[in-house]
């Protein structure tokens, strides 16, 4: 990383005996004033009343009482991590943004990853979508892809983004449901916005259930412009691509999460940097050539439209690495503020209905959460630029401006600062004419083929995990209208989607075809596809008690590790446990404070006594139940193997992800076998077969 693409916040690594120190520093209040207690207020004799001179006691008060701010109205439950993005090449022929053009270059970034519907003290694996965005802190000024980890949207103008928010958020009468779609309102909402239809089934796909945020895409969801040093633009779509692959928890394993670890994203984020595990997505475009707008049977301005891979393929043009955690969620992740209207010469907007309402709202919504025009000087915010204006004054200014002159033009500070003849933001210029109408384009129009295209792409799994989301979220829905008014929705998608989803929510089957399946698919809109075998930042539990064979328990620990996976020993009690040799071993998790839910796979290691302890405890049995209802590797050897046999695991079919080794000298190849059957994710032919 440059010198010169550092943020002004350079990177903090303190070790324990620089926090020891600073932890030893004499507490002061807010003037530097040194105080002496600060678990008693002032008062007159140890029973008397407070005294109002007491000013320690007034500035620790006032200032709690002032801590919070308004969370976002939307994507307010979020995570972040500090990193770098580094192109690959030049694409000076696409862009004369900087920070695209010089791969010697890391641009330092931080990126925030969210729920959207949910308020901050909301669980991390509820259904939903999920925010994506990213700050480049260029030479040229911050730019923030502000997008989501799914392609599309639910409508197609701004002005009905209050509306279908409202329609989100808990319902006003009695503020129920938390963090949840699935109620009457949203989806009354739903069946009388046909546009919102190809969103509505990504909804109700395994994208809104995301396994942890590195294995999760991104989106700039609208089209921008890419514009050259020649003046040239081009139409461009952003892509993030998790290099892990993309994988998702099933609901059953989310909804329990949402219990059992609300912040189980958000830890796994934490622990993955400080682990050394980097996040990192690849950052790709798809390239319209201006001539092209209109080749398409869609219009690339309609944010509820994708444009297929096949159509336009990808380009990668870089690669993020998330590397180092926050110092203090609240002065970073809290305040850091997100705008779509935040760009570098280079990058432009496009006509976009939807794109154009975000570039007010964005920067209107920071105003008023962070209580300032002067937003931007808060150090996550701040350019790592020089940056120069005549903005004075407002709440929290942090800058002190030396100059007697606050207005351009001026003659009296020598005309500064002064606009830039030759390297200022340019707009695209292009001439626009029309009538003031509140209309949408007839190009607009059509609202099912996508919904349908993305349908036609699911594998058997992901098309069955769509229907059961469906019988959930519109199973929640009180009145028989709106079911009948989304089922006749989905029949436009597909007749036969439509009749299984009638089927479980108590609706009549559609008995005609509403919109003939076209037959189109789309071979990338599959998770199945974006899959990387790796288990790279995987979690693996090791069932255990006293009497555990050392050699297997510290053979596949080491294994796992080599392969960048992690291993946790999973036992009854925090402490040691003693293996049959006299070895110890520390525990790391209980069955009480964790569960499968929290892992990639399942391993009972060998011992006699071990085994028999695990066969005695319910929860140890459960755990492995539970494993493998959710379709996780599962392994044993030696007397290990037995305790499979009381479980659901009995069948110890290798092709179902059961691993088995009946003896240590197998230890190596079962160890390979293990490795390769978590890499897997799942095994869903447990349930097909």
């Amino acid at each position: 990383m440059t010198e010169q693409s550092q943020p002004q916040k350079t990177a903090k690594t303190e070790s324990l005996e620089e926090f020891q120190v600073e932890a030893g520093e004499q507490l002061t209040t807010n003037q530097g004033v040194v105080v002496e207690d600060t678990d008693n207020s002032l008062k007159t004799g140890n029973r008397g009343p407070s005294l109002r001179e007491d000013f320690h006691f007034q500035e620790k008060l006032s200032h709690f009482d002032r801590e919070r701010i308004p969370e976002r109205v939307v994507h307010a439950r979020g995570s972040a991590a500090h990193g770098y993005f580094q192109a690959y090449e030049s694409l000076a022929k696409f862009t004369k943004a900087h920070f695209l053009q010089d791969p010697s270059i890391q641009t330092p970034v931080f990126a925030r990853f969210s729920t959207v519907g949910g308020s901050r003290g909301s669980a991390d694996s509820v259904r939903d979508v999920r925010g994506f965005s990213v700050k480049f802190y260029t030479q040229e000024g911050n730019y923030d892809l502000v997008g989501n980890n799914i392609p599309v949207f639910f409508i197609q103008d701004a002005i009905k983004f209050p509306d279908v928010v409202h329609s989100i958020k808990p319902e006003p009468h009695n503020e129920i449901p938390q963090a949840s779609t699935a109620h009457s309102n949203f989806w009354d909402f739903i069946s009388l916005v046909p546009e919102s239809t190809h969103m509505i089934l990504w909804l109700l796909s395994d994208r809104t259930l995301p396994r942890s945020f590195s294995r999760m895409q991104g989106f700039g969801v609208h089209t921008y412009r890419l514009v050259n040093a020649e003046g040239k633009f081009r139409f461009v779509k952003f892509h993030w691509k998790p290099l892990l692959g993309v994988h998702s928890l099933v609901f059953d394993e989310a909804q329990k999460l949402a219990g059992k670890d609300p912040d189980f994203h958000r830890r796994d984020l934490w622990e993955s940097i400080e682990q050394g595990n980097y996040p990192e997505f690849e950052l790709g475009v798809q390239i319209i050539e201006a001539e092209d707008e209109h080749k398409f049977d869609f219009d690339i301005l309609d944010s509820t439209k994708l444009i297929p891979e096949e159509l336009v393929p990808v380009l990668p043009i870089g690669k993020m690495v998330l590397n180092r955690n926050p110092d203090n969620f609240f002065a970073e992740t809290e305040q850091v503020a997100f705008a779509p209207s935040n760009v570098v010469p280079g990058i432009d907007f496009s006509d976009d209905p939807l794109l154009q309402g975000r570039l007010f709202s964005y920067h209107d919504t920071q105003q008023h959460r962070l209580g300032s025009p002067n937003f931007a000087n808060l150090p996550i915010n701040q350019p790592v630029c020089p940056f120069h204006n005549n903005q004075q004054d407002g709440r929290m200014q942090m800058q002190v401006k030396t100059s007697r002159v606050n207005y351009f033009p001026n003659s009296l500070g020598q005309d500064q600062p002064a606009p830039s003849e030759t390297e200022g933001y340019v707009h695209h210029s292009e001439r626009v004419q029309g009538h003031k109408i509140r209309e949408r384009s007839p190009s607009f129009g059509e609202h099912f083929s996508q919904a349908t295209l993305f349908w036609n792409s699911l594998s058997a799994v992901e098309k069955e995990h769509v229907v059961e989301a469906a019988h959930f979220e519109i199973g929640k829905v009180e009145d028989q209208g709106v079911r009948e008014r989304m089922v006749e929705r989905l029949n436009h998608v597909d007749h036969e989607l439509a009749k299984l989803v009638a089927m479980g929510v108590g609706v009549a089957a559609p008995k005609e075809v509403a919109t003939q399946n076209h037959g189109q698919s789309s071979p990338a809109l599959s998770q199945e596809s974006l899959a990387v075998k790796t288990v790279k930042g995987r979690k693996v539990a090791i069932l255990a008690a006293d009497g555990v064979d050392a050699e297997q328990v510290t053979t596949i620990k080491q294994a796992l590790m080599d392969a960048g996976a992690q291993a946790q020993i999973v036992s009854k009690f925090l402490g040691m446990i003693k293996s049959a040799d006299g070895q110890e071993f520390k525990v790391d998790k209980t069955f009480l404070t964790s569960a499968s839910l929290m892992f990639d796979a399942v391993y009972v290691p060998g011992g006699a006594l071990s085994v028999e302890t695990l066969k005695a405890n319910g929860d140890a049995l459960e755990f492995i139940n539970e494993a493998f209802r959710h379709y996780k590797a599962i392994a044993a050897t030696g007397e290990g193997v037995e305790l499979l046999k009381k479980t659901s695991a009995e069948s110890l079919q290798h092709d179902q992800g059961v691993i088995t080794a009946k003896t240590s000298s197998h230890q190596s190849k079962f160890a390979k076998s293990f490795i390769e059957a978590i890499a897997q994710h799942r095994f869903w032919m447990r349930t097909l077969g």
